[in-house]
């Protein structure tokens, strides 16, 4: 359909930009960025609120950023008095927080209101660098693009966006109750995306969505996929130990929910499976355990207890183990104990929780959407199931069930495609997109740039 700037894997071909070098006025990439995240920081807890695998992509994307010698300064709003103007994350990377409205008790859906003032924020801390202190800017989400519409356009230099995702493909696919995206948002969006300079996209489904909803430049669009710590996600001393550490029997089946409890991630096609599996096979109670580790978020705060109150109207609530969110490392060994991960989301960008899981050696049960099939081998690394029906997922941990060798064969098989999701691998091919958008900028100001 359309041709896309590719960075990592031949998803669309196009031509590439060529950059030669050695002589005056030769492209190179930005010394300095604002990074602009609105409604999460990078410094909070994923798994609740706001916060998830957007704060996880910043976080790592940054790190890896100021290791090959690009600075980044990530904006977010201040969520309490207490927080100093600005605290380092890691080495060349900054964290500045701006004071955008109350500290607490506003939601995302209130944040559109308090753009003029994180804008302000933003404007005031450039105010006092030299001119040229920023070479770029890379907003996070709708909010963040207005934002880093504003600022770009004050500064004279390129804005990167990634939607992370999107109200059109969102509201396509809602679940059952589920509040639609308002119209705000898609208004916003649009802008955004005829505002841009380069928009990154995590998979090719993803780069197609922007053209085909939001008639965005398919030229102007890079897929990147996004990375995975793979220091920290690996499989480590195996299933045994980390199932130890957690307290969680040893030959039990583990089918894991790890992330924001809200409708659009569907853990409640989880339960259902589980009741379905257990009615079809009654001997597994005594031998299953179902962790869902995470907390209510976005529409899912509306009935915090819901989850809760499903596994016992289902009769299950002996076998599920609700578990606040948890860091990292912890996170890890949860994925190291479960016999799988299950993501029936309705909607996902591109699943980074099923990678982490992979590369700590889990295979993945999730819905075929989104970039979920990016993220899943199917039938190599785990399943991909069509639709949420509660019965597709019961048959596939069935298979579980019946092979326990199955968790280890594709687990292995997990780990070795999520080696190919490093986020060093990802730091570099966004590093070419901002290279190409400044030399786009360059180029439009009459520079020569081959």
């Amino acid at each position: 359909m359309s041709q896309y700037v590719s960075r990592l894997g031949s998803t669309r071909s196009a031509p590439r930009i060529r950059f030669p070098g050695g002589f005056p006025g030769s492209p190179r990439k930005p010394r300095r960025i604002a990074m602009l995240s609105v409604h999460t920081s990078p410094l909070h807890q994923p798994g609740t609120g706001d916060a998830g695998g957007m704060n996880v992509y910043i976080v790592e994307l940054a790190k890896r950023l100021a290791a090959i010698d690009i600075e980044v300064e990530v904006f977010t709003r201040a969520t309490t008095g207490s927080l100093p103007p600005a605290v380092e994350l890691a080495p060349g990377v900054l964290v500045r927080h701006v004071d955008a409205g109350p500290y607490e008790g506003l939601a995302k859906e209130d944040l559109p209101a308090q753009l003029c003032a994180f804008t302000h924020g933003v404007m005031q801390a450039w105010a006092g660098q030299r001119p040229g202190y920023y070479d770029l800017v890379h907003s996070h989400y709708w909010l963040s693009g207005q934002v880093g519409w504003l600022a770009a356009q004050r500064w004279g230099v390129p804005l990167v966006h990634a939607m992370h995702t999107m109200a059109k493909v969102k509201n396509a696919a809602l679940a059952a109750g589920d509040t639609p995206e308002p119209p705000a948002r898609v208004i916003g969006e649009t802008q955004i995306v005829h505002a841009s300079d380069r928009l990154i996209a995590n998979t090719a489904e993803e780069a197609d969505d922007l053209v085909r909803f939001y008639d965005a430049d398919p030229a102007s669009v890079a897929v990147v996929h996004p990375g995975v710590n793979l220091e920290r996600f690996r499989p480590a001393d195996g299933r045994a130990a980390a199932r130890a550490r957690l307290g969680l029997p040893q030959d039990a089946l583990i089918p894991l929910f790890a992330g924001r409890i809200q409708p659009l991630k569907a853990p409640d096609v989880l339960l259902r499976a589980v009741a379905v599996l257990l009615e079809r096979d009654p001997s597994l109670r005594s031998r299953m355990v179902v962790p869902v580790v995470g907390g209510p978020s976005g529409s899912g705060l509306a009935k915090p207890e819901g989850l809760q109150k499903l596994a016992a109207r289902l009769g299950i609530a002996d076998v599920v183990r609700f578990h606040p969110p948890v860091g990292q490392d912890r996170l890890a060994d949860w994925f190291r104990a479960a016999s799988v991960l299950v993501m029936p989301s309705h909607s996902e960008s591109f699943g980074l929780v099923a990678i982490e899981a992979q590369a700590a050696g889990t295979p993945v049960v999730a819905a075929a959407v989104g970039g979920l099939p990016v993220a899943v081998r199917d039938e190599v690394s785990g399943f991909l199931i069509p639709g949420h029906a509660p019965e597709a997922y019961a048959h596939a941990l069935e298979r579980f069930a019946d092979a326990p060798e199955l968790v280890e064969r594709m687990g292995e098989a997990a780990a070795a495609h999520a080696q190919s999701f490093g986020w060093d691998t990802a730091a570099s091919a966004t590093a070419d997109v901002y290279t190409a958008a400044l030399c786009d900028r360059r180029r439009r100001a009459r520079t020569h740039c081959g």
